[in-house]
Protein backbone atom coordinates (compact mmCIF):
# COMPACT_ATOMS: atom_id res chain seq x y z
CA UNK A 1 0.00 0.00 0.00
CA UNK A 2 1.07 3.85 -0.77
CA UNK A 3 1.14 6.28 2.10
CA UNK A 4 -2.36 7.77 2.50
CA UNK A 5 -3.65 10.02 5.50
CA UNK A 6 -8.02 9.37 5.55
CA UNK A 7 -10.23 11.94 6.64
CA UNK A 8 -13.94 11.77 6.53
CA UNK A 9 -16.24 14.03 8.61
CA UNK A 10 -19.29 13.22 7.69
CA UNK A 11 -21.42 11.47 10.55
CA UNK A 12 -24.00 9.44 8.71
CA UNK A 13 -27.69 7.86 10.14
CA UNK A 14 -28.47 4.97 7.95
CA UNK A 15 -32.23 3.30 8.13
CA UNK A 16 -35.52 3.44 7.79
CA UNK A 17 -37.14 6.13 9.39
CA UNK A 18 -33.95 7.58 10.85
CA UNK A 19 -34.83 11.28 9.53
CA UNK A 20 -37.70 11.59 12.02
CA UNK A 21 -35.95 10.00 14.02
CA UNK A 22 -32.66 11.91 14.27
CA UNK A 23 -33.03 15.67 12.41
CA UNK A 24 -34.13 17.65 14.67
CA UNK A 25 -31.64 16.88 16.82
CA UNK A 26 -29.05 17.15 14.24
CA UNK A 27 -29.97 20.97 14.06
CA UNK A 28 -30.87 22.15 17.64
CA UNK A 29 -27.76 24.40 17.24
CA UNK A 30 -28.81 26.40 14.11
CA UNK A 31 -31.97 28.66 14.06
CA UNK A 32 -31.99 28.99 10.10
CA UNK A 33 -31.84 26.71 7.45
CA UNK A 34 -31.74 26.65 3.83
CA UNK A 35 -34.02 24.09 2.45
CA UNK A 36 -32.61 22.90 -0.60
CA UNK A 37 -34.13 20.63 -3.60
CA UNK A 38 -34.72 19.94 -7.09
CA UNK A 39 -37.36 21.15 -9.65
CA UNK A 40 -40.07 19.72 -7.35
CA UNK A 41 -40.24 15.93 -7.41
CA UNK A 42 -39.85 15.89 -3.07
CA UNK A 43 -43.29 17.61 -3.35
CA UNK A 44 -44.97 15.41 -4.98
CA UNK A 45 -43.75 12.16 -3.26
CA UNK A 46 -44.46 13.08 0.10
CA UNK A 47 -40.63 13.87 1.32
CA UNK A 48 -40.94 17.73 0.98
CA UNK A 49 -43.96 18.26 3.35
CA UNK A 50 -42.26 15.45 6.21
CA UNK A 51 -39.18 17.65 6.48
CA UNK A 52 -40.82 20.86 6.29
CA UNK A 53 -43.58 19.58 9.35
CA UNK A 54 -39.84 18.31 11.36
CA UNK A 55 -38.28 21.97 10.64
CA UNK A 56 -41.48 23.75 11.64
CA UNK A 57 -41.77 22.13 14.49
CA UNK A 58 -38.88 22.46 15.95
CA UNK A 59 -38.93 26.03 15.20
CA UNK A 60 -36.93 26.48 12.61
CA UNK A 61 -36.46 29.56 10.60
CA UNK A 62 -36.66 28.01 6.84
CA UNK A 63 -34.99 29.79 3.82
CA UNK A 64 -36.19 27.43 0.70
CA UNK A 65 -33.79 27.30 -2.04
CA UNK A 66 -35.40 24.87 -4.97
CA UNK A 67 -35.02 24.43 -8.97
CA UNK A 68 -31.83 22.91 -9.03
CA UNK A 69 -31.64 20.74 -12.00
CA UNK A 70 -28.89 17.68 -13.16
CA UNK A 71 -25.98 18.87 -13.50
CA UNK A 72 -26.52 22.07 -11.68
CA UNK A 73 -24.44 25.08 -13.31
CA UNK A 74 -22.62 27.71 -11.59
CA UNK A 75 -24.94 30.58 -12.18
CA UNK A 76 -27.42 28.32 -10.23
CA UNK A 77 -24.73 28.16 -6.88
CA UNK A 78 -24.37 31.93 -7.16
CA UNK A 79 -28.19 32.31 -6.94
CA UNK A 80 -27.92 30.26 -3.73
CA UNK A 81 -24.65 32.14 -2.48
CA UNK A 82 -26.90 35.25 -2.29
CA UNK A 83 -30.02 33.84 -0.72
CA UNK A 84 -27.43 32.27 2.21
CA UNK A 85 -25.98 35.46 2.41
CA UNK A 86 -29.22 37.75 2.36
CA UNK A 87 -30.26 35.60 4.86
CA UNK A 88 -27.95 34.78 7.36
CA UNK A 89 -28.25 30.83 6.83
CA UNK A 90 -26.63 28.81 9.48
CA UNK A 91 -26.82 25.44 7.87
CA UNK A 92 -27.69 24.07 4.15
CA UNK A 93 -29.86 20.85 4.23
CA UNK A 94 -29.41 18.87 0.68
CA UNK A 95 -32.92 16.80 0.11
CA UNK A 96 -32.07 14.98 -3.17
CA UNK A 97 -29.94 13.44 -5.33
CA UNK A 98 -25.98 14.05 -6.57
CA UNK A 99 -26.91 17.36 -7.94
CA UNK A 100 -28.85 18.74 -5.28
CA UNK A 101 -26.16 17.63 -2.74
CA UNK A 102 -23.33 19.29 -4.78
CA UNK A 103 -24.98 22.10 -5.35
CA UNK A 104 -25.88 22.47 -1.32
CA UNK A 105 -21.96 22.11 -1.01
CA UNK A 106 -20.61 24.43 -3.52
CA UNK A 107 -23.30 27.02 -2.25
CA UNK A 108 -21.57 26.58 1.51
CA UNK A 109 -18.10 26.69 -0.01
CA UNK A 110 -18.88 30.13 -2.24
CA UNK A 111 -21.18 32.37 0.28
CA UNK A 112 -18.29 31.99 2.67
CA UNK A 113 -15.39 33.09 -0.02
CA UNK A 114 -15.31 36.81 -1.08
CA UNK A 115 -13.09 36.67 -4.79
CA UNK A 116 -14.28 34.13 -8.02
CA UNK A 117 -15.16 30.81 -6.36
CA UNK A 118 -14.85 29.62 -9.09
CA UNK A 119 -11.69 30.45 -10.88
CA UNK A 120 -10.02 29.33 -7.38
CA UNK A 121 -12.01 26.25 -6.60
CA UNK A 122 -13.24 24.78 -9.50
CA UNK A 123 -11.05 25.91 -12.58
CA UNK A 124 -7.91 24.72 -10.05
CA UNK A 125 -7.65 23.13 -7.06
CA UNK A 126 -8.12 25.60 -4.08
CA UNK A 127 -6.15 26.06 -0.68
CA UNK A 128 -9.50 26.23 1.79
CA UNK A 129 -8.27 28.42 4.34
CA UNK A 130 -12.20 29.27 5.92
CA UNK A 131 -14.94 27.63 6.86
CA UNK A 132 -17.63 26.71 4.59
CA UNK A 133 -21.25 27.03 6.01
CA UNK A 134 -22.42 23.75 7.56
CA UNK A 135 -24.29 21.32 5.41
CA UNK A 136 -26.68 17.91 6.04
CA UNK A 137 -27.74 16.19 3.44
CA UNK A 138 -30.93 13.66 3.01
CA UNK A 139 -30.45 11.02 -0.22
CA UNK A 140 -33.49 10.72 -1.95
CA UNK A 141 -31.31 8.77 -4.71
CA UNK A 142 -28.50 6.07 -4.42
CA UNK A 143 -25.11 6.78 -7.22
CA UNK A 144 -23.19 9.48 -6.79
CA UNK A 145 -21.89 8.87 -3.45
CA UNK A 146 -21.98 12.44 -2.88
CA UNK A 147 -23.39 12.50 0.79
CA UNK A 148 -20.06 11.61 2.06
CA UNK A 149 -17.21 13.71 0.66
CA UNK A 150 -16.54 17.07 -0.19
CA UNK A 151 -16.55 17.15 -4.23
CA UNK A 152 -19.35 19.34 -6.14
CA UNK A 153 -19.43 19.25 -9.57
CA UNK A 154 -20.63 22.01 -11.14
CA UNK A 155 -21.29 23.09 -14.87
CA UNK A 156 -19.76 26.44 -16.23
CA UNK A 157 -22.60 26.86 -18.63
CA UNK A 158 -20.62 30.16 -20.62
CA UNK A 159 -17.12 28.27 -20.41
CA UNK A 160 -18.97 24.57 -21.20
CA UNK A 161 -16.62 22.93 -18.74
CA UNK A 162 -18.47 20.68 -16.04
CA UNK A 163 -15.50 19.46 -13.29
CA UNK A 164 -15.18 19.81 -9.48
CA UNK A 165 -12.54 18.60 -6.75
CA UNK A 166 -13.10 17.15 -3.06
CA UNK A 167 -12.41 19.13 -0.67
CA UNK A 168 -12.53 17.39 3.40
CA UNK A 169 -14.01 20.78 4.36
CA UNK A 170 -17.28 20.87 2.21
CA UNK A 171 -17.82 17.24 3.60
CA UNK A 172 -21.51 17.33 5.11
CA UNK A 173 -22.04 17.46 8.42
CA UNK A 174 -24.15 14.54 8.61
CA UNK A 175 -25.95 12.42 6.37
CA UNK A 176 -29.60 10.98 6.71
CA UNK A 177 -29.48 7.60 4.59
CA UNK A 178 -32.90 5.90 4.81
CA UNK A 179 -33.61 3.78 1.73
CA UNK A 180 -37.28 4.27 1.43
CA UNK A 181 -36.64 7.62 0.12
CA UNK A 182 -34.81 6.29 -2.79
CA UNK A 183 -38.12 4.43 -3.53
CA UNK A 184 -39.54 7.88 -4.97
CA UNK A 185 -37.78 7.83 -7.86
CA UNK A 186 -38.66 6.58 -11.39
CA UNK A 187 -36.98 2.91 -12.11
CA UNK A 188 -34.62 4.87 -14.90
CA UNK A 189 -33.04 6.91 -12.33
CA UNK A 190 -32.46 4.47 -9.82
CA UNK A 191 -30.30 2.42 -12.79
CA UNK A 192 -28.82 5.54 -13.82
CA UNK A 193 -27.52 6.25 -9.87
CA UNK A 194 -26.32 2.89 -9.80
CA UNK A 195 -24.15 2.48 -12.74
CA UNK A 196 -22.76 5.69 -11.87
CA UNK A 197 -21.39 4.14 -8.29
CA UNK A 198 -19.77 1.48 -10.47
CA UNK A 199 -18.17 3.65 -12.44
CA UNK A 200 -16.79 5.31 -9.43
CA UNK A 201 -15.23 2.10 -8.28
CA UNK A 202 -14.03 1.23 -11.76
CA UNK A 203 -12.51 4.18 -12.29
CA UNK A 204 -10.54 4.10 -9.11
CA UNK A 205 -9.90 0.16 -9.55
CA UNK A 206 -8.30 0.50 -12.88
CA UNK A 207 -5.61 2.62 -12.01
CA UNK A 208 -2.00 2.55 -9.99
CA UNK A 209 -0.77 1.06 -7.96
CA UNK A 210 -1.99 -2.51 -9.13
CA UNK A 211 0.00 -4.66 -6.69
CA UNK A 212 -1.99 -6.71 -3.84
CA UNK A 213 -3.91 -3.93 -1.96
CA UNK A 214 -6.68 -3.64 0.03
CA UNK A 215 -8.48 -1.16 -1.61
CA UNK A 216 -8.56 -2.68 -4.70
CA UNK A 217 -10.00 -6.33 -2.62
CA UNK A 218 -12.41 -3.53 -0.75
CA UNK A 219 -13.84 -2.44 -4.76
CA UNK A 220 -13.88 -6.20 -6.30
CA UNK A 221 -16.36 -6.79 -3.36
CA UNK A 222 -18.41 -3.73 -3.53
CA UNK A 223 -18.76 -4.45 -7.47
CA UNK A 224 -19.90 -7.64 -7.38
CA UNK A 225 -22.36 -6.64 -4.54
CA UNK A 226 -23.59 -3.38 -7.00
CA UNK A 227 -23.86 -6.07 -9.70
CA UNK A 228 -25.92 -8.51 -7.87
CA UNK A 229 -28.25 -5.70 -6.51
CA UNK A 230 -28.90 -3.92 -9.31
CA UNK A 231 -30.26 -7.11 -11.14
CA UNK A 232 -32.32 -7.78 -8.31
CA UNK A 233 -33.65 -3.91 -7.66
CA UNK A 234 -34.31 -3.75 -11.66
CA UNK A 235 -36.51 -6.86 -11.03
CA UNK A 236 -38.26 -5.71 -7.83
CA UNK A 237 -37.55 -1.79 -7.31
CA UNK A 238 -39.62 -2.27 -4.12
CA UNK A 239 -36.92 -4.94 -2.54
CA UNK A 240 -35.51 -2.94 0.38
CA UNK A 241 -32.61 -5.17 1.11
CA UNK A 242 -30.97 -4.53 -2.83
CA UNK A 243 -32.48 -1.08 -2.58
CA UNK A 244 -30.46 -0.53 0.88
CA UNK A 245 -27.63 -2.03 -0.10
CA UNK A 246 -27.14 0.34 -3.49
CA UNK A 247 -27.51 3.06 -1.24
CA UNK A 248 -24.66 2.08 1.41
CA UNK A 249 -22.68 0.85 -1.55
CA UNK A 250 -22.82 4.34 -3.36
CA UNK A 251 -21.54 5.87 -0.07
CA UNK A 252 -18.29 3.84 -0.11
CA UNK A 253 -18.28 4.23 -4.05
CA UNK A 254 -17.06 7.93 -2.94
CA UNK A 255 -16.24 8.09 0.61
CA UNK A 256 -12.20 7.99 -0.26
CA UNK A 257 -11.76 4.58 1.54
CA UNK A 258 -11.31 2.70 -1.50
CA UNK A 259 -9.07 5.46 -2.90
CA UNK A 260 -6.35 4.97 -0.23
CA UNK A 261 -3.29 4.48 -1.27
CA UNK A 262 -4.42 4.37 -5.36
CA UNK A 263 -3.41 7.26 -7.90
CA UNK A 264 -7.07 7.63 -8.83
CA UNK A 265 -7.16 7.83 -12.33
CA UNK A 266 -10.29 10.05 -13.74
CA UNK A 267 -9.74 10.41 -17.13
CA UNK A 268 -13.27 8.52 -18.10
CA UNK A 269 -14.66 10.48 -15.39
CA UNK A 270 -14.06 13.82 -16.60
CA UNK A 271 -14.23 12.95 -20.07
CA UNK A 272 -17.62 12.34 -19.49
CA UNK A 273 -18.33 15.60 -17.83
CA UNK A 274 -17.56 17.35 -20.88
CA UNK A 275 -20.20 15.06 -22.69
CA UNK A 276 -22.61 16.21 -19.85
CA UNK A 277 -21.53 19.39 -20.35
CA UNK A 278 -22.49 19.76 -23.82
CA UNK A 279 -25.46 17.72 -23.64
CA UNK A 280 -26.90 18.38 -20.09
CA UNK A 281 -27.20 14.06 -20.12
CA UNK A 282 -27.22 12.26 -16.88
CA UNK A 283 -23.90 10.75 -15.75
CA UNK A 284 -24.76 7.44 -15.48
CA UNK A 285 -26.18 7.79 -19.17
CA UNK A 286 -22.71 8.94 -20.05
CA UNK A 287 -20.39 6.39 -18.28
CA UNK A 288 -22.71 3.79 -19.65
CA UNK A 289 -22.26 4.39 -23.30
CA UNK A 290 -18.37 5.69 -22.84
CA UNK A 291 -17.58 2.70 -20.40
CA UNK A 292 -16.90 -0.04 -22.53
CA UNK A 293 -15.30 2.25 -25.90
CA UNK A 294 -12.79 3.45 -22.95
CA UNK A 295 -11.63 0.32 -21.74
CA UNK A 296 -11.34 -1.25 -25.14
CA UNK A 297 -9.06 1.59 -25.49
CA UNK A 298 -6.81 1.24 -22.83
CA UNK A 299 -6.81 -2.28 -21.30
CA UNK A 300 -3.85 -3.28 -23.24
CA UNK A 301 -2.00 -0.67 -20.98
CA UNK A 302 -3.29 -2.72 -18.13
CA UNK A 303 -3.87 -5.99 -19.06
CA UNK A 304 -3.17 -7.78 -15.95
CA UNK A 305 -5.95 -5.60 -14.00
CA UNK A 306 -8.24 -6.11 -16.45
CA UNK A 307 -7.92 -9.90 -16.77
CA UNK A 308 -8.47 -10.04 -12.95
CA UNK A 309 -11.77 -7.59 -13.41
CA UNK A 310 -12.68 -10.08 -15.72
CA UNK A 311 -11.97 -13.16 -13.38
CA UNK A 312 -12.60 -12.01 -9.53
CA UNK A 313 -15.66 -9.16 -10.85
CA UNK A 314 -17.16 -11.03 -13.28
CA UNK A 315 -16.18 -14.81 -12.60
CA UNK A 316 -15.05 -15.39 -16.00
CA UNK A 317 -13.26 -18.96 -15.78
CA UNK A 318 -9.35 -18.32 -17.03
CA UNK A 319 -9.55 -22.23 -18.41
CA UNK A 320 -8.27 -22.04 -22.43
CA UNK A 321 -7.80 -18.14 -22.23
CA UNK A 322 -4.71 -15.89 -22.50
CA UNK A 323 -4.55 -12.91 -20.60
CA UNK A 324 -5.71 -10.67 -22.76
CA UNK A 325 -8.77 -12.93 -23.93
CA UNK A 326 -9.74 -12.71 -20.71
CA UNK A 327 -9.20 -9.17 -20.13
CA UNK A 328 -11.83 -9.00 -23.57
CA UNK A 329 -13.86 -11.29 -21.76
CA UNK A 330 -14.36 -9.02 -18.74
CA UNK A 331 -14.86 -5.70 -20.95
CA UNK A 332 -17.56 -7.54 -23.14
CA UNK A 333 -19.56 -8.55 -19.64
CA UNK A 334 -19.47 -4.96 -18.75
CA UNK A 335 -20.90 -4.05 -22.17
CA UNK A 336 -23.12 -6.83 -21.74
CA UNK A 337 -24.29 -5.62 -18.48
CA UNK A 338 -24.94 -2.05 -20.15
CA UNK A 339 -27.76 -3.37 -22.46
CA UNK A 340 -28.83 -6.23 -19.77
CA UNK A 341 -30.35 -2.93 -17.43
CA UNK A 342 -31.39 -1.30 -20.36
CA UNK A 343 -29.03 1.49 -20.17
CA UNK A 344 -27.82 3.45 -23.19
CA UNK A 345 -25.18 2.17 -25.69
CA UNK A 346 -24.45 5.40 -28.21
CA UNK A 347 -23.29 9.34 -27.64
CA UNK A 348 -26.65 9.90 -30.44
CA UNK A 349 -28.72 7.97 -27.53
CA UNK A 350 -27.15 11.49 -25.07
CA UNK A 351 -28.20 13.94 -27.56
CA UNK A 352 -24.71 14.11 -29.63
CA UNK A 353 -26.03 14.71 -33.19
CA UNK A 354 -22.70 14.58 -35.46
CA UNK A 355 -19.01 14.43 -35.83
CA UNK A 356 -18.42 17.96 -35.24
CA UNK A 357 -20.14 18.07 -31.71
CA UNK A 358 -17.75 15.08 -31.45
CA UNK A 359 -14.89 16.91 -32.50
CA UNK A 360 -15.87 19.95 -30.26
CA UNK A 361 -15.99 17.63 -26.80
CA UNK A 362 -13.29 16.27 -27.27
CA UNK A 363 -10.90 19.12 -28.00
CA UNK A 364 -12.39 20.74 -24.59
CA UNK A 365 -10.97 17.71 -22.60
CA UNK A 366 -7.60 18.96 -23.52
CA UNK A 367 -6.36 19.89 -20.04
CA UNK A 368 -7.31 15.75 -18.59
CA UNK A 369 -5.00 13.21 -17.53
CA UNK A 370 -4.73 10.09 -16.22
CA UNK A 371 -3.27 6.72 -15.29
CA UNK A 372 -1.53 6.27 -18.66
CA UNK A 373 -0.67 9.61 -19.20
CA UNK A 374 -2.55 12.74 -20.83
CA UNK A 375 -4.70 11.68 -23.91
CA UNK A 376 -4.63 13.60 -26.99
CA UNK A 377 -7.46 15.25 -28.11
CA UNK A 378 -7.60 12.59 -31.20
CA UNK A 379 -7.62 9.48 -28.91
CA UNK A 380 -10.52 11.15 -27.40
CA UNK A 381 -12.04 11.70 -30.42
CA UNK A 382 -11.41 8.21 -31.55
CA UNK A 383 -13.08 7.09 -28.24
CA UNK A 384 -16.37 8.73 -29.18
CA UNK A 385 -16.49 7.49 -32.61
CA UNK A 386 -16.56 4.22 -31.26
CA UNK A 387 -19.50 4.52 -29.34
CA UNK A 388 -21.15 7.20 -31.40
Amino acid sequence: MNNFIYENKTKVYFGQGCVKEFLSGLLKNYDTVMMTYGQGAIKKNGIYDEILGLLMKAGKRIVEFSGIRPNPTYEKVLEGVKLAKDNKVQIILGIGGGSVMDCAKAVSLAARYEGDAWKNFWERRGTLDFDPIPVGVIPTSAGTGSECNGAAVITNEKLKIKTGYDYPKCNPEFALLDPVYTFSIPKEQMVFGAFDSLSHIMETYFCKPDEQNVSDEIAEALMRSLIKNIRQAVKDPKDYTARSNLLWESSFSENRLIKLGKKCDRMCHLIENQIGAFTGCNYGMGVAVLYPAYCRYIYKEELPKFARFARNVWKISPDGKSQEELAKAGIEALDDFVREIGLPTSLRQLGVENERQLKEIAASCRFFSGNNGKMAEGEIFNIFRNCF
